[in-house]
């Protein structure tokens, strides 16, 4: 059996060439998940890179990503396969045309194959002779029925269709489940996982991560955004500035030409992080008695004008 990594020292540096800054124990789960070809489960705030794990891995690995975006209303069409019945019909309506006294049976036969089959990403991904990474984002928003399928299927990696029989993996993709905790998961796909609790990064690898993902940004400018992000994230609100919206404020801070954030800056732009009125308002109120923020830096944090 041949694996995608070496060691955990060796994804966390594979997850860096392409931009991903992942802790050690991220990098280890994502290890044993190939080793132990088992899929990974990862929770934690919207926003925070659950998703860009698994595209990562698949652009690091050379291995083909496939997504199943969940929603609540997704059923076994969409996520496993379906027959394409317009054909069926074509096909139906061509053979009696030509073949009057053609049965039912060899007709049959002849709709319910590979050729009429429209494969979702679950049987796709399985159906694969090339490596695949499969991404299941958002599970939580599926309902109980479509968690116990996906279940199945990550258990033996094979599919039941009626009409064609049992298809089995050609090989075993590394799979992704992502949740943002909207409702509580089964027991039984939880025991399936292995599991991983990616949180809002501390202060220093969300620098590390702005230096990395914003070009022309500065040291400074990125250790400033990382601070006032963190000391928002400690308000009480109803939604968290995520790590996306933290790079979306800093490359909108580098295209105003920002070198310093003052509080008129902080404010002008606040809707960039945070998208409730009330967790506005809160946040305004913080910014005019945070003193990081009404210091004379020599900067005016102003748009620089040319």
């Amino acid at each position: 059996m041949s694996y995608r990594f070496d060691n955990v020292p060796d994804v966390r540096n594979s997850l860096q060439e392409v931009s991903y800054l992942a802790d050690e124990g991220t990098a280890g789960v994502v290890y044993l998940g190939d080793r132990l070809q088992k899929p990974i489960l990862v929770e934690g705030p919207a926003g925070t890179g659950k998703t860009q794990l698994a595209k990562s891995v698949a652009e690091m690995s050379g291995a083909r990503l496939i997504r199943l975006q969940c929603y609540e209303g997704l059923d076994e069409s969409k996520a496993l396969y379906e027959w394409n019945y317009k054909k069926q019909l074509l096909r139906i309506q061509a053979e009696r045309n030509m073949n009057g006294d053609g049965s039912w049976e060899e007709i049959e036969d002849d709709i319910f194959s590979h050729e009429f089959l429209l494969t979702r990403p679950l049987l796709e991904a399985i159906q694969s002779e090339d490596p695949v990474v499969l991404l299941i984002d958002e599970v939580d928003r599926v309902e109980i029925e479509t968690e116990a399928l996906l279940l199945e299927i990550l258990s033996d990696y094979q599919v039941s269709i009626p009409e064609l029989g049992t298809v089995t993996a050609n090989q075993i993709p590394l799979v992704f489940l992502t949740s943002n905790n909207t409702r509580e998961l089964s027991e039984a796909l939880k025991r399936r996982c292995l599991f991983l609790h990616i949180d809002y990064p501390d202060l220093e690898r969300e620098r590390e991560i702005i230096l990395t993902k914003v070009p022309d940004i500065n040291e400074a400018l990125s250790d400033q955004i990382a601070r006032v992000v963190r000391s928002i994230r400690q308000l009480d609100l109803k939604k968290a500035p995520s790590v996306s919206e933290t790079l979306d404020w800093a490359r909108t801070l580098v295209h105003l030409g920002v070198e310093h954030i003052d509080a008129k800056t902080a404010t002008d732009t606040v809707n960039i992080l945070l998208k409730y009125r009330s967790d506005i308002e809160k946040t305004v109120k913080e910014f005019s008695t945070d003193e990081t923020l009404n210091t004379d830096s020599g900067s005016n944090g102003s748009p620089q004008r040319g």
